[in-house]
């Protein structure tokens, strides 16, 4: 057959133009695209010689090539698969049958960045060698057709194709890419390699280059007639778990995480039914430096049929999960998925659903295991990602109750690893919630006066002083039927767990000390909203609480020191009606102002706050000192 001339369809002219003049970042994704194409070609083709084995011909073990000519300036991708006729070169290299393609162009065309990853989302792989090359000329032959129906299509990515019959011993397709000037990066074989190695070291076939060797002659590098694999051409994630042992698993872990360090724990799993995929994942031992960056991107890398697509599928890991590394390896999704796809996919979610739910399983068997080895593996977790795992109580509804079970906390009765499971088995007969305390440090909490009343009865209070306590709490209100109550809120009510008589003293107290409080009230009317008797206090003479449903003061903090606006809210003093320096209110007389302040700012100190102006504290004090 005589060259002929051809037209590209309308499309393609589009697509060829937006490749030559407008992607330029992530060169490198051609060779991921045309190995694919090479390996896919071997695929069709045993599929079919199902049915036909001849179609082999002398060649019944499939490959894939990679070499380069220095002097020519060529690279060639080689396969021995399904092949391609006259007919076939022009209608598959010549038109696009694929939906979207228009969805393609504009992202190309549109505001986002204009990135070369999308040549590969949209089944216009073949077209990714124009990114680097100003002519490409591919030779084929299908399998099946004899040696002189090989055909030979070259173009230089305009307007036009050339086709013309060649005869080709070999079935199979060669793509051979004519660079540009200033792409000779891509004739090293380091190069090259490494490219292979970062996107397609996992297909199953074997990706072969030829051998290269150090030449002390010649003083450089030289290329041997010798082939070699360049991939491991199995992927590990594919394999029987069986097969695999754990030496290997963690040295994939540090190749695909840059971790030195093994992993603290990991899953491999097949998931069958409605969505059809493969996970391998994995905890780290320690916490990333960026693991409080939130807009960072997950580390798990997405495959499709072992084919690479994507290094960080946030879509498909929750954020509060950020720190774990893995490999998800779907049967289902198209080769064509792109970020924004990744958000709206039904099989997307079910992975994103059980990959979560296979995450917390682990962590559950190390926090809930009867050897004492794994147990001090979750509370090394805990440690380094514990306040990570906090933002998954308000942010996964779905699964809020198994991470609540996976909290630890420090309390009165242990400064670390307190369960909310072993808190309800402490819990004190007749006792109906859960009280905990929110600060600034464990010492702040351990010291606060609103435990008196909790220690003196022997109440454990959960200490809790991580900043995103106070907004987890916001989410989780129970656990096991139990309220979750602040002893910094409201009035305390110990229930069954406060007697009738220290009630009736209680309310003695506030009836006989009328009186003061109305005094204090008008005294302090600026900076509480209210002032009555405790029955919290043991041994100080005061403190600051909140009312149900109003900001606590270390959240407020909190808001302040990020430069929000934390809404204003006067807090509630309550004062000990046995102490000293409260009786003394009744007979300040003069001083009484200056020591009703004293005591509030004394409250505001104990509870971790500041004071608006300190020199008048001090000078009171002094004062008194001095009286």
């Amino acid at each position: 057959m005589a060259k002929h001339t051809h037209s590209f369809q309308a499309e393609v002219k589009q697509i060829l133009h937006l490749v030559t003049h407008s992607l330029y970042s992530n060169k490198e994704i051609f060779l991921r695209e045309l190995v694919s194409n090479a390996s896919d070609a071997c695929d069709k083709l045993r599929f079919e010689a199902l049915d036909n084995a001849a179609l082999y011909e002398e060649q019944p073990n499939l490959e894939v090539r990679v070499s380069f000519d220095e002097a020519a300036r060529t690279v060639t991708i080689s396969d021995n698969g399904i092949g391609m006729s006259a007919e076939e070169a022009v209608a598959h290299l010549g038109t696009i049958a694929k939906s979207g393609t228009r969805e393609f162009m504009a992202k190309l065309e549109g505001d986002q960045k204009k990135d070369a990853n999308l040549i590969g989302q949209f089944g216009v792989g073949f077209y990714s060698g124009f990114i680097v090359a100003d002519r490409i000329t591919v030779e084929s032959r299908r399998a099946g057709l004899p040696a002189e129906q090989g055909v030979r299509w070259s173009s230089e990515g305009t307007g036009d194709f050339e086709v013309e019959t060649i005869e080709k011993p070999g079935r199979g397709t060669d793509v051979i890419l004519h660079l540009r000037e200033g792409e000779d990066e891509f004739l090293k074989t380091w190069r090259l390699k490494s490219i292979i190695g970062k996107y397609s070291d996992h297909i199953s076939l074997p990706i072969l280059m030829k051998k290269e060797e150090w030449d002390a002659e010649a003083a450089k590098q030289v290329l041997k007639d010798e082939w070699e694999s360049v991939n491991k051409a199995s992927a590990l994630w594919a394999r029987s778990k069986s097969e695999v042992t754990q030496e290997q698993y963690e040295e994939f872990y540090k190749q695909i995480s840059y971790d030195t360090e093994a992993p603290l724990a990991y899953t491999h799993n097949r998931v069958e039914g409605r969505s059809e995929y493969t996970q391998l994942l994995y905890i780290p031992k320690k916490a990333p430096f960026d693991l409080w960056n939130r807009d960072k991107r997950g580390g798990v890398k997405l495959y499709v049929k072992r084919v690479f697509i994507m290094d960080d599928a946030e879509a498909l890991m929750p954020v509060y999960l950020r720190f774990v590394k893995g490999v998800i390896d779907s049967a289902d999704l198209p080769l064509n998925v792109s970020r924004e796809l990744l958000q709206e996919s039904r099989d997307v979610k079910a992975i994103r659903e059980g990959s979560t739910k296979r995450v917390l399983s682990m962590l559950e068997s190390l926090a809930d295991s009867e050897d004492a080895a794994e147990r001090a593996k979750y509370a090394e977790f805990w440690k380094d990602f514990g306040q990570v795992l906090k933002e998954g109580v308000g942010e996964d509804h779905q699964n809020q109750e198994r991470l609540a079970k996976l909290l630890r906390f420090a309390s009165t009765e242990a400064d670390e690893g307190v369960s909310l499971a072993d808190y309800l088995k402490r819990m004190k007969e007749g006792q109906e919630a859960i009280y905990y305390i929110t600060a600034d440090s464990l010492q702040a909490a351990k010291n606060s006066p609103q435990l008196e009343i909790f220690r003196k009865k022997g109440i454990e209070v959960l200490l809790l002083v991580d900043r995103v306590d106070e907004w987890m709490l916001s989410h989780l209100y129970e656990f096991e039927g139990k309220p979750l109550q602040s002893v910094a809120k409201g009035a305390v009510d110990l229930g069954k767990l406060q007697d009738e008589e220290e009630k009736k003293k209680a309310e003695a107290a506030a009836e006989d000390l009328k009186p003061l409080l109305d005094k204090l009230k008008d005294t302090l009317k600026a900076r509480a909203k209210d002032v009555r008797v405790s029955t919290r206090l043991v041994d100080s003479p005061a403190c600051i609480v909140v009312e149900e449903g109003d900001m606590s003061g270390h959240l407020t903090r909190l808001l302040k020191q990020a430069g929000q606006a934390a809404p204003t809210s006067l807090p509630t003093l309550e004062i000990n009606a046995e102490h000293a320096l409260v009786k003394k209110l009744e007979s300040a007389g003069e001083r009484f102002e200056d020591l009703a302040q004293v005591i509030f700012d004394q409250a505001v100190l104990a509870e971790g706050g500041s004071l608006e102006d300190p020199a008048a504290y001090v000078k009171r004090v002094n004062a008194m000192l001095l009286a």
